[in-house]
């Protein structure tokens, strides 16, 4: 499922390309009803999480969460027929934007829309809404462990499978446990930093010095010490870790 660094990525993408313009907005697939959006114009496109938020004027906002399958198609021929797969096609002056599979595309009034933004935690690219000592309270409070914790979208939004394994293993902190206040600070910090590189090379970032190379995720041997990664699964998902650099 992509994470939130995709999302936001997107996000920036389309608002650059389509923000301020009368959208053509169709529904080749059939199972999206266009009529509220079609011929008005965008305002905005929002990330929060895992999710996107398209704001039209005079029109309710569309919601947008990609789930495992989905995902997006750009051309800058505004007059090329889409795949009839597309679910929701939205199509500026000079590019389109051509939404395929998504887990969910929907039309949301305000009510609905803060309702999707109460179940959520606090989103590490978005940090101007919530400060570092409340995100690490989310995240030291509960009694889950911290890679479940992780994974918990209303205790931090956007974070998946890939960046849990990473960003624990930058912290020295095994999923399987709890994690202390000064840990969860930290780990909010690694967030902030390295998720911001994940949204500019549109793939996660867990060492600058080498950025399609990862720690522990789906590796066998860790590539800082070379240890045998141990692998299991938490909350539905496969964990990594090192026996020796995460504590």
């Amino acid at each position: 499922m992509p994470e939130g660094h995709v999302l936001h990525r997107h996000a920036r993408d389309q608002r650059e390309a389509l923000a301020g313009q009368v959208l053509s907005v169709t529904s080749p697939q059939g199972k999206f009803d266009v009529a509220p959006f079609d011929g008005h114009r965008l305002s905005d496109v929002q990330a929060h999480g895992k999710h996107l938020l398209y704001s039209f004027d005079g029109a309710p906002d569309v919601h947008v969460h990609l789930g495992m399958k989905g995902f997006f198609l750009r051309t800058d021929d505004v007059a090329l027929p889409p795949l009839r797969a597309t679910r929701m096609r939205l199509a500026g002056q000079r590019e389109a934007f051509s939404l395929v599979a998504p887990g969910r595309c929907e039309a949301l009034e305000q009510g609905r829309v803060q309702a999707l933004l109460d179940t959520l935690g606090p989103d590490p690219l978005r940090v101007g809404e919530a400060g570092r000592d409340e995100a690490a309270h989310r995240l030291s409070s509960g009694k889950a462990a911290v890679g479940a914790a992780l994974l918990d979208q209303s205790v931090w939004a956007g974070i998946g499978n890939a960046w849990r394994a990473e960003l624990l293993f930058l912290a020295g902190v095994d999923p399987a446990r709890r994690a202390t206040p000064e840990e969860a600070g930290l780990l909010w910090d690694l967030a902030v930093e390295h998720l911001r590189l994940g949204v500019e090379a549109g793939q996660v970032v867990s060492d600058v010095a080498a950025p399609d190379e990862r720690w522990v995720y789906e590796r066998e041997t860790c590539r800082r010490c070379g240890t045998p990664v141990r692998s299991w699964t938490l909350t539905g998902r496969t964990a990594y870790a090192c026996p020796v650099d995460q504590r």
